[in-house]
């Protein structure tokens, strides 16, 4: 990658002369907390929202397709390509720690040098192990999850697609959290409905067929997810470079790795990606003992489309109010308003407990009708998943709790905190439950399903807890010394 660094410092690059005040949206740390937090999680939320339904979308094509088979070959890839995925976001999770705190603080020249290492750092990873890793490993990662036979021939395909071309969905990434990071939440949302309407349309065309083109199946999900998140990458970069958003890959330090930046991404990012890796490697292996089942196709199966889809509308709305805790917490904390900080994030808490509950009804007093629209009316399958939702209509009000306590600590920089609960909650927890009635008693689906309900609990609390300690309060950020 050769580039003019002497031109490049001598050209005067328009959004790098704005103002910061002008440049960055000052009612984060200026404004009404309660607009402060719809600003950045209601656009959030509904591009979540979009983003989901193009999975249940998929999992409806693919379930009246294949059958109830389909829908458990998508659910483990997914689960499995997660932990390679989270890892790799965990660089996102450092920059936009940097970013919140440094558009907190207006230096914007400290904002754009982080964006650009960060993707930088990702370009690396994504196609220098990722790629070749994922696809030489997909065979003995899916044998990992005890996914049978049927299962393994629908997934392989699909998962090494994904792991080969994922870098659209990098960038995607990478960009999104940046600009919420700083203020910048619509931008986000735009490119997430236009990324989702594309993968829609062509995983219409990919899974079932149309005209000359045949019909893949699993493996055409694969195929439209990933031609819609790189063209959206592709636009991205471009958006990037030309300095019109609040955030930019143009700066004054030149192009080459900045190993003093890349550091600080690692050190505040890294413990996050080893939290996801821990929630997904719990997940994948509560996989595991549910393939173990007696109905393990069937309980596979009601996992993916209960947990992993429908519960996914709650995770939609939390995940928002967590990124929008994340960033209020940043800012306020490089503006020097850490009492601010901390009521935002319990302002966010409220709203995300209320949302779970009013979805909580649904999946409690009409689980069957919700599973019926991914086609599932095999008799096992259709009462196992019931019995799941039922469980997760308690679990989602305190999964969401916890989920913007960990916003508002990761905001701050205090990456370690959440990555120990994980291990605690997710890990330790539901494994240790699964291990022992699985050698006691015996393992049955409902068990599984409390040992979840347990490890959302431990998580709530412990989250709550460290949070209203107020150590985060403290860390200081910066790119010459940095303390956490």
């Amino acid at each position: 990658m050769a580039f003019d660094e002497t031109a490049t410092h001598n050209t005067i690059d328009p959004a790098e002369n704005q103002p910061a005040a002008k440049k960055y949206d000052r009612s984060i740390i200026e404004g009404s907390l309660g607009s402060a937090v719809w600003k950045i999680a209601a656009p959030t939320m509904l591009t979540n929202a979009v983003a989901g339904l193009q999975g249940l979308i998929d999992h409806i094509l693919i379930g009246n397709l294949l059958g109830y088979k389909g829908n458990a070959a998508m659910g483990v890839s997914w689960q499995i390509f997660l932990v390679v995925i989270v890892f790799i976001s965990s660089i996102d999770t450092g920059k936009n720690i940097l970013v919140a705190r440094f558009v907190g603080a207006g230096e914007t020249d400290k904002v754009n040098r982080t964006v650009y290492q960060g993707l930088l750092t990702s370009a690396f990873v994504s196609f220098a192990i990722i790629a070749p890793v994922g696809y030489f490993a997909a065979p003995a990662l899916l044998n990992l999850v005890n996914a049978a036979p049927d299962v393994q021939a629908e997934a392989l395909p699909y998962l090494r697609i994904v792991f080969i071309f994922s870098f659209g969905m990098m960038i995607y990434f990478l960009v999104s959290g940046a600009l919420r990071a700083a203020g910048d939440a619509k931008t986000p949302m735009i490119l997430g409905i236009v990324m989702t309407a594309l993968n829609v349309v062509l995983n219409i065309v990919f899974i079932r067929g149309l005209g000359p083109i045949p019909s893949y199946g699993v493996m055409g999900s694969a195929i439209g997810f990933c031609l819609s998140t790189g063209l959206v990458g592709v636009y991205s970069l471009y958006k990037l470079w030309s300095g019109d958003w609040v955030v930019t890959i143009r700066n004054k330090n030149g192009y080459k790795p900045d190993w003093k930046i890349i550091r600080r991404l690692f050190k505040f990012g890294l413990p996050a990606g080893f939290q996801g890796i821990a929630m997904n490697i719990g997940g994948v292996l509560m996989l595991s003992f549910i393939g173990s089942l007696a109905e393990s196709a069937a309980a596979q199966a009601a996992y993916a489309v209960a947990y992993s889809q429908l519960f996914s509308l709650i995770t939609w709305t939390s995940v928002g109010l967590m990124g929008a805790a994340s960033a209020i917490t940043g800012q306020n904390l490089g503006a020097q308003q850490p009492e601010r900080a901390r009521e935002a994030v319990n302002i966010a808490a409220k709203f995300a407990f209320i949302g779970a509950a009013f979805l909580g009804i649904f999946y409690f007093f009409f689980p069957r009708e919700l599973l019926g629209f991914f086609g599932m009316n095999d008799p096992v399958a259709l009462e196992i998943g019931a019995s799941l939702l039922r469980i997760l209509s308690f679990s989602g009000m305190l999964v969401s709790v916890a989920l913007t306590y960990t916003g508002g600590l990761q905001g701050s920089g205090d990456t370690k905190s959440p990555l120990f609960i994980s291990i605690i909650s997710q890990v330790i927890v539901p494994l240790g439950i699964c291990f022992v009635l699985k050698n006691t008693i015996g393992l049955q689906p409902l068990y599984i399903w409390l040992a979840i309900l347990a490890a959302h609990l431990t998580r709530c609390a412990l989250s709550f807890l460290r949070f209203r300690q107020g150590k985060w309060q403290n860390i200081k950020v910066d790119l010459e010394t940095t303390h956490a």
